[in-house]
């Protein structure tokens, strides 16, 4: 079936498989592989990418259901430029990574948030992080991250 939609800013027509999910179209047919197949049920955040600004687990959405639908993944976050943004320099630098699996739907949900709220709560951001489970890091380093890339007033 045809699908039509955009993906970090660039329009793409696809055919694709009715039952395949938004992860499978991103990973197998746009070779966009930072968001990550981890639980296949929604549960781990691995998957996450922002449909029309909002965070979502692309591994639960048919990917036709996103017909016409601005998608961004991990890869589009820093743009064209290649420059990391203040929340992905502010996770590399406080040790907000480790082996890196998670990291992607990390980005993309806590993206989500700063640029919802340019101030979050503590509780806002480990609401927000709820949805992503890391098994590396453990999340003080995560939420200082984010706190620091939020002080410094900028979207990511």
């Amino acid at each position: 079936m045809s699908l039509a939609i955009s993906v970090n800013g660039t329009r793409h027509e696809l055919d694709v498989d009715p039952h395949a999910t938004l992860l499978d179209v991103l990973r197998e047919e746009l070779a966009l592989t930072g968001a990550k197949e981890g639980c296949t049920e929604g549960e781990c955040g691995a998957c996450t990418v922002l449909v029309d600004g909002a965070a979502v687990d692309a591994c639960l959405l048919v990917a036709l259901s996103v017909e016409g639908a601005e998608i961004e993944t991990v890869e589009g976050v820093s743009g064209d430029s290649g420059v990391l943004s203040p929340l992905q320099r502010e996770l590399v630098d406080l040790g907000g990574v480790q082996c890196g699996f998670c990291t992607p739907g990390l980005v993309m949900s806590l993206t989500a948030l700063l640029r919802e709220s340019s101030s979050p709560s503590r509780a806002q951001i480990e609401e927000t992080l709820a949805g992503n489970i890391c098994r590396c890091t453990g999340y003080a380093q995560v939420i200082e991250a984010v706190e620091a890339a939020a002080a410094q007033k900028a979207t990511p």
